[in-house]
């Protein structure tokens, strides 16, 4: 096992990430040991849309690959992936997972050492408005130098 794998195993299973690693550590882990989570299936897939034939040529199935599956005791099921930035392939999965699969609850998940544990989506909307703050302070700042901000009209022909 190289150190990569090294970083991504706990209990000598290896995640696919560490942060998919840290959430089984700190949080599944826990709740199966107290009974509040009493099914835990690792890289359960769920197919979005089904083989089909268009043309003649048949079409592949379109599957979505969960981190986690969970059963807790009430019954509730549950889908967690862990996002650190979702690709658009993701982003369109959640979208189709939601349409297919309206009875299971699905979340993503991030970690951050301000936050901890946070859904990407309150992530996101916590990150909008940092930066929308921090751009209005800088806004606000006088600007440095600022002959060299300023430039002169273009004449004649360009």
């Amino acid at each position: 096992m190289d150190k990569d794998q090294q970083r991504r195993s706990f209990e000598g299973i290896v995640f696919d990430s560490i942060l998919e690693m840290r959430f089984y550590r700190d949080v599944i882990r826990p709740k199966m040991a107290s009974g509040d989570i009493i099914t835990c299936q690792l890289q359960k897939e769920y197919v979005l849309q089904p083989m089909f034939t268009y043309n003649g040529k048949v079409v592949q199935p379109i599957t979505y690959v969960a981190d986690f599956y969970l059963v807790y005791k009430d019954g509730r099921e549950e889908v967690i992936d862990t996002k650190g930035s979702p690709s658009s392939t993701a982003v369109l999965k959640r979208k189709l997972f939601w349409l297919q699969y309206p009875e299971i609850t699905y979340r993503w998940l991030s970690y951050t050492q301000k936050t901890g544990w946070i859904s990407y989506d309150e992530l996101k909307k916590i990150r909008r408005q940092d930066k929308n703050r921090q751009r209005r302070q800088n806004h606000h700042e006088p600007e440095k130098n600022s002959e060299k901000n300023w430039r002169q009209p273009v004449s004649g022909n360009l």
